[in-house]
């Protein structure tokens, strides 16, 4: 039978700007896959504003790291050729390779221009709050370290409907870009009265221009890395039905298998069916309904009700289209949506994502490895590595749930009989020590079990009516399992 998906976000916000990136996955690939993971979503591999980029201002879609452009040939992470290494590296060791697309907007323009703009409220978009002027925009794009090569398309004013700075009064707002058929996007999510604006040179995708150049871009990414999917940056600020249409044609470009997720920020469940339904489900969203679920609990301690855990998430209503996570490069410390799952509550937090049937989880680089910046946190491998043992040998069959008990929650996993020694036991306590009596099958009576955290050290004897006693240390979770033969 197929085994657990699991998938890797393979960076955080402070990886080193040291150009070693790509050569770092490469090494790193076999690891990987013994520890259990099958995919890598990778930062944006497109050549950004420096060196330093993290890839979310990008310049030029059709730098890899190839063109001497912005005082660089390699992006942070490397070069051109070291990503297609690190990408064959990775399938060599059957590992999936998702690619972040950033097609919200622009940033490190070529030439400043001259165009015609009205001033817009920050907190409301659609209210005007000056009489049109001109302004000196950072809007052309002309690529003079790579010419022509790949695309002959030149970004200016007209293919973008926002920007955040008059170089003319150097002065800085949001700046709504007049002419024929200009505006904001209407399918964006309604945030600020209307959310098309995010930063940068806003792309406009009410121009049919764009809309052909991106998607040819599309096509031309994919098939230059050989790479399995996308993942989609900062999709409730993009026309939604230009998402449908890219994922649309990437499919049909790839085949049906290629794999198409999007960071659609917005706990609301309502908001995420709505844009799923507006995609036609050709994409999946992360869970950011519960990943904020965590981060209350993580900061509630013992008050947060476990049982509710998984209410108003995505991957309660959404199983299939979930992406589950715990943190990533945008919620932790100092970051643009920080909401960091504190330390005593992460483990916890990555079971509830790993050892459950339903969703598709990625664990966060900076959580495996560990975050730099000034707020570092070392990785916790440790603490994860016996979960992902877990999910990969043990996380398989029929699901019951005991969510009876508002600080002590447990679930067993039947096992498949295809898997051998498969299934688990897993309880979390927020509160004090406790125990859950679970039943996981008269067929398992007199078997002896462990606790594969190595939390606890008992052994627990499975009863002849196929029940057991499932104890857990306070603040804490263990997962209870059949030891390997080995």
């Amino acid at each position: 039978m197929t085994r657990n998906h699991t998938m890797m976000q393979f960076f955080e916000w402070h990886v080193p700007a040291d150009g070693s990136h790509w050569k770092r996955l490469k090494e790193l690939a076999p690891e990987l896959k013994k520890k259990g993971f099958d995919a890598v979503w990778i930062p944006p591999v497109t050549k950004g504003q420096s060196d330093q980029d993290t890839g979310y201002g990008v310049y030029d879609l059709y730098d890899l790291g190839e063109f001497d452009q912005k005082g660089t040939v390699r992006t942070k992470y490397g070069t051109k050729e070291e990503l297609l290494e690190a990408i064959k590296a990775c399938q060599d060791n059957e590992i999936c390779v998702y690619a972040d697309l950033v097609m919200n907007h622009k940033a490190g323009a070529d030439e400043k221009e001259l165009f015609k703009v009205v001033q817009v409220n920050d907190q409301n978009r659609n209210e005007v709050i000056s009489e049109p002027f001109d302004i000196e925009g950072w809007t052309k794009f002309t690529f003079p370290g790579r010419g022509d090569k790949y695309s002959a398309f030149k970004w200016d004013f007209g293919h973008f409907n926002g920007t955040d700075y008059d170089a003319k009064e150097d002065k800085t707002g949001i700046f709504r870009i007049l002419g024929e058929n200009k505006s904001w996007n209407d399918n964006v999510d309604d945030e600020f009265g209307n959310y098309d604006y995010l930063m940068f040179a806003n792309i406009d995708y009410s121009h049919p221009g764009v809309r052909k150049e991106m998607i040819n871009w599309g096509k031309w990414l994919v098939d230059t890395l050989q790479c399995d999917g996308y993942r989609l940056d900062a999709i409730k600020h993009i026309n939604h039905d230009f998402i449908r249409e890219f994922a649309s044609e990437m499919i049909k470009e790839r085949g049906e298998n290629f794999y198409i997720v999007g960071e659609f920020w917005n706990p609301e469940v309502a908001a995420c069916r709505e844009f799923l339904d507006n995609v036609d489900y050709k994409i999946d969203l992360f869970d950011v309904a519960l990943h904020y679920k965590l981060h209350a609990a993580s900061q509630a301690g013992k008050d947060f009700d476990l049982t509710t855990v998984f209410e108003d998430t995505l991957v309660q209503t959404h199983p299939l289209h979930a992406v589950t996570f715990v943190d990533n490069h945008d919620s932790q410390p100092n970051e643009s949506l920080e909401s960091w799952i504190e330390d005593w509550f992460k483990q916890s937090a990555y079971a509830l994502i790993l050892l459950r049937k339903d969703g598709y989880p990625c664990v966060f680089y900076g959580d495996y490895f560990g975050i730099g910046g000034e707020a570092p946190a070392e990785g916790k491998a440790a603490a994860i590595d016996p979960l992902l043992y877990a999910r990969q040998h043990k996380a398989y069959g029929e699901q019951e749930d005991y969510f009876d008990h508002p600080n002590t929650i447990g679930w067993v996993r039947r096992g498949d009989a295809e898997i051998e020694r498969s299934g688990c036991a897993v309880v979390i306590s927020n509160g004090d020590d406790g125990e859950k009596r679970m039943f996981v099958g008269e067929e398992r009576a007199g078997q002896v079990w462990l606790d594969m955290t190595g939390t606890r050290e008992d052994e627990i004897t499975i009863g002849e009516d196929g029940f057991a006693g499932f104890p857990v240390n306070g603040g804490s979770v263990s997962v209870w399992a059949q030891p390997d033969e080995s």
